[in-house]
C-alpha cells in the first residue's frame, strides 16, 4: 500500500528534514510541501492526501485549527517543538504526535502506525462489501456469510463458528486471525474464547450475552470496550 502524504511546516529546515525522511520510506509518496496551512488549504481540500505531517504553531492558521477543516480521509501526524499540545492533537484524531527535532526512527514508527491504521480500515471496508469469508473445515473450503454468524468460540487450536440457522462449522484457526479479519465493532471480542456478532444480540442478562440457552461471558479484559458499545445503544 502506498500512502500519499504532504508536509506543512513554516520552518524550512524542518520541512526539508521531513521530506528527506519520506524518501527513505517505501510506502510514502510525497506530493507536496507547504510553508503554511493557508498555502496548503486549497490543494489539500481539493486533492486530499492520506497522511499529513504538520506543525502546530504557524502564522494565520494553526495546525490544530486546520485539522478541524480537513477532509476526514486525511490522517495527521503532528510535528512540533511544543509538548503542551499533545492532548489537543489527539482530540482531532491525530495518528501520532512527534516532538522536534524528529529523528528518523520516530518518523518511521509514526509512519508505520499510519500504515497499520489505513491497512485495517481498507481491509474492513473490503470485508463489508464482500460480506463473507472462506474457512477450511474437514479438508473443504466452506463459505460463511458474515450476516449468518451469531458468535465464534475458540477451542485451543480450533474455532467453532455458530450460525443463525443452528449449524456449526469447525476450523483449524486461531481467534486472533478471525478477530483481525472481521469488521469491528460489528464483531467484538468479549472474552479470550468468544467473538460475538453484536448486531445479533437480543438479550443481555447480568452482563452476559444470551443466545437461546447459551450465555456468552464478558471478561474483565474486554469489559470496558463492550460496555462502551452497549452504552452507545442504550436508551434509559
Amino acid at each position: 500500500m502506498i500512502l500519499n502524504c504532504a508536509i506543512i511546516d513554516d520552518e524550512p529546515l524542518a520541512a526539508e528534514l521531513l521530506a528527506s525522511y519520506t524518501k527513505k520510506v517505501p510506502f510514502l509518496n510525497l506530493i507536496g510541501t507547504y510553508n503554511s496551512a493557508v498555502n496548503g488549504m486549497k490543494d489539500l481540500r481539493e486533492h486530499p492526501v492520506e497522511l499529513l505531517f504538520m506543525d502546530i504553531q504557524m502564522p494565520e492558521l494553526s495546525g490544530l485549527e486546520f485539522a478541524k477543516i480537513l477532509p476526514k480521509e486525511t490522517k495527521i501526524i503532528f510535528t512540533t517543538a511544543f509538548n503542551q499540545y499533545a492532548i489537543e492533537g489527539y482530540k482531532v484524531n491525530a495518528i501520532d504526535y512527534l516532538l522536534k527535532p524528529v529523528s528518523f526512527e520516530e518518523f518511521l514508527k509514526a509512519s508505520n502506525k499510519a500504515l497499520d491504521w489505513f491497512t485495517t480500515v481498507r481491509k474492513q471496508d473490503t470485508y463489508r462489501e464482500d460480506r463473507f469469508m472462506l474457512v477450511k473445515s474437514d479438508y473443504k473450503l466452506v463459505k460463511i456469510a458474515l450476516d449468518d454468524i451469531l458468535y465464534i468460540e475458540g477451542l485451543k487450536d480450533y474455532v467453532r463458528i455458530y450460525l443463525e440457522n443452528g449449524d456449526k462449522v469447525m476450523s483449524l484457526m486461531n481467534m486472533k486471525k478471525l478477530e483481525d479479519y472481521l469488521p469491528q465493532p460489528e464483531f467484538m471480542r468479549t472474552h479470550r474464547s468468544y467473538i460475538v456478532h453484536m448486531n445479533k444480540i437480543t438479550v443481555i442478562d447480568r452482563f452476559r450475552i444470551v443466545f437461546g440457552d447459551v450465555y456468552i461471558p464478558i471478561s474483565d479484559s474486554y469489559k470496558e470496550e463492550v460496555q462502551t458499545y452497549f452504552d452507545r445503544h442504550t436508551l434509559v
